[in-house]
C-alpha cells in the first residue's frame, strides 16, 4: 500500500505546500500591494478556493472518464501558470489573477479518488493518514519557512517556490505513481448522472461538513497573522512577520498528535461522529481565546486549539465521503465535497476581510461560534459510515453475474467487479446482514 500511496501523497503534499506556504504571511503581503483593501486581501487570500469550487466537479468527473493521470497533469499545468502571474503581481488585481488561475487546477478530488481506486475500503482510512500525515508534514514546513522566506525575501518568492515544487510534482507522477485498477460496475448512464451524488443524505450531510471546516480554517488564517504582527496601538502584539513560525510550529506539532488517535477512534471504533464532535468544540475555544485574547500567549492557545480541532477531521473527511460514495461516483463525489469545501474558503476569506475592514477580532471570534454551534449540532445528527461493511469475492470462485443480481437485495448497497485483481466486491448494511449471510445469499 504505502508504495502506491505514497507518490500520489507527495504529489499533492507538494501542491498543498505551495498553497500553504503563502498563507502565514498573504493576508498581510496583500494589504501592501497597491490597490489593497482587507476586503480585497480577504479575496487574494481565498480567491484560489473560488476557482477550485468551479472546477473541483469538472475535474472528478474528467478523471472518471479521461483517466486519473492525464487529470492531474492539466491540473498541475494550470497550478504552475497562476502560481507565476502570482509571482509576478505587482498590485492586488494581478495577485487576484494569479490566484484564481492557481486554483483552477483542481486536483483535490482527483487525488483522492485515485487512492480510492488503489486501496481497499478497509484500508482507505490508513491510507488517507498516510495523505493526510503528508500534506500536515507539508503544512508544517510551510508554516516555518514562509514567515522566514517572506519576512526576509519577499512573498513572491514563496509562489516561485511553489511553481518549481508543482514541476517536481509532474516528475513524479509519470515516473512514479502506479496505474489504477480497471473496474466495471453496472450502472447505467441514468444512474450515474450528476445530481445523484444529492441523493445520499449521509454524502449531503459530509458536503456541509466541509463547507464549515474550510470556511473557518480560512478566517483563522486570515487573521492570526494580522493580529500578531500589528501593532499593540491597533490592536496587535507588534511581532515581526519572521517570528510568526513561533505561534505556528506548536500549534501544527498539536495538531499532528491529535491525527493518530482521530483516525484510530475514527476508523477502528466508529468513533467518527464523536471525534468531529470534539474537533469542533476545540475550534469553538480556540476562536473564543483568539477573539478576546489580551496577551500573545493566550492568543497562540488559542491558535493551537483551533489547530488541534482543525487537523482532528483530516483523517476522515474525504475517507468518509468516499464510503458512502457508490464506485461509479467517487470522483464526481469526492469533486462536490471539495467544491464545497473550496466554497467555504471563499466566503470564509471574504467574511473575515469584510469583518476586520468594518468590526474586530472579537466580533469575527463570535461570528465562528454561531457557525460552530451549528456545525456541532449538524455533525451530532449525521450517520456512520462504519455500518456498512464489505465482502471480496475471488472470481474463479463466484459467478459474477450471482454477485450482481445481490444489489436486489434490501441490505446491499451495491456491487462491482475490480478486473484488475479478478474480484468482486459487494457492499453491504451491517445492522441488517453480516458477511457470511452475504456469502450464504451466493451458495
Amino acid at each position: 500500500m504505502f508504495k502506491q500511496i505514497l507518490p500520489l501523497s507527495s504529489i499533492i503534499g507538494l501542491r498543498f505546500f505551495g498553497l500553504f506556504i503563502v498563507l502565514p504571511v498573504l493576508s498581510v503581503y496583500a494589504l501592501g500591494l497597491e490597490g489593497a483593501t482587507p476586503l480585497l486581501a480577504g479575496a487574494a487570500m481565498s480567491g484560489y478556493a473560488f476557482t477550485q469550487a468551479i472546477f473541483q466537479v469538472p475535474f472528478g468527473r474528467l478523471s472518471d472518464s479521461l483517466g486519473r493521470k492525464k487529470t492531474l497533469f492539466i491540473g498541475l499545468m494550470i497550478f504552475i501558470l497562476g502560481s507565476v502571474v502570482c509571482a509576478l503581481s505587482d498590485n492586488i488585481y494581478m495577485l487576484l489573477v494569479g490566484r484564481f488561475l492557481q486554483g483552477a487546477g483542481a486536483i483535490g478530488s482527483v487525488v483522492t479518488a485515485m487512492i480510492a481506486d488503489l486501496v481497499k475500503e478497509e484500508q482507505r482510512a490508513h491510507a488517507m493518514a498516510i495523505m493526510g500525515g503528508v500534506i500536515a508534514m507539508s503544512f508544517s514546513l510551510a508554516m516555518i519557512i514562509a514567515p522566514i522566506v517572506g519576512g526576509n525575501w519577499g512573498a513572491d518568492k514563496l509562489f516561485w517556490l511553489t511553481a518549481i515544487l508543482s514541476v517536481l510534482a509532474i516528475a513524479v507522477l509519470f515516473t512514479s505513481v502506479p496505474k489504477p485498477p480497471k473496474i466495471v460496475h453496472s450502472y447505467s448512464e441514468d444512474e450515474s448522472k450528476m445530481m445523484d451524488v444529492f441523493k445520499d443524505k449521509a454524502l449531503t450531510r459530509m458536503y456541509i461538513t466541509f463547507l464549515f471546516h474550510s470556511s473557518i480554517m480560512t478566517m483563522a488564517f486570515f487573521i492570526i497573522p494580522i493580529v500578531m504582527t500589528n501593532p499593540i496601538a491597533d490592536g496587535g502584539f507588534g511581532w515581526e512577520k519572521v517570528e510568526l513560525w513561533k505561534v505556528y510550529l506548536p500549534a501544527i506539532v498539536l495538531g499532528i498528535f491529535a491525527m493518530a488517535p482521530s483516525a484510530i477512534f475514527g476508523e477502528k471504533y466508529g468513533k467518527g461522529k464523536e471525534i468531529f464532535m470534539i474537533s469542533v468544540a476545540s475550534i469553538f475555544i480556540g476562536f473564543m481565546a483568539m477573539g478576546f485574547a489580551d496577551s500573545a500567549l493566550i492568543f497562540s492557545i488559542g491558535v493551537s486549539l483551533f489547530m488541534i480541532g482543525f487537523m482532528m477531521f483530516e483523517p476522515l473527511l474525504q475517507s468518509f465521503v468516499s464510503k458512502f460514495a457508490k464506485v461509479h461516483q467517487k470522483g464526481a463525489a469526492i469533486g462536490v465535497a471539495n467544491t464545497f469545501g473550496y466554497i467555504g474558503i471563499t466566503i470564509g476569506g471574504l467574511l473575515a476581510g469584510w469583518l476586520m475592514q468594518n468590526y474586530d477580532r472579537a466580533t469575527l471570534s463570535m461570528v465562528v461560534a454561531v457557525i460552530a454551534i451549528g456545525w456541532f449540532i449538524w455533525v451530532a445528527t449525521m450517520p456512520s459510515p462504519n455500518n456498512r461493511g464489505n465482502v471480496y469475492l475471488p472470481l474463479d470462485l463466484f459467478d459474477r453475474e450471482k454477485v450482481a443480481n445481490l444489489i436486489e437485495h434490501e441490505a446491499i448497497v451495491e456491487t462491482y467487479v475490480n478486473e484488475t485483481e479478478n474480484i468482486a466486491v459487494v457492499k453491504y448494511e451491517k445492522d441488517m446482514i453480516d458477511e457470511d449471510e452475504v456469502r450464504g445469499l451466493l451458495s
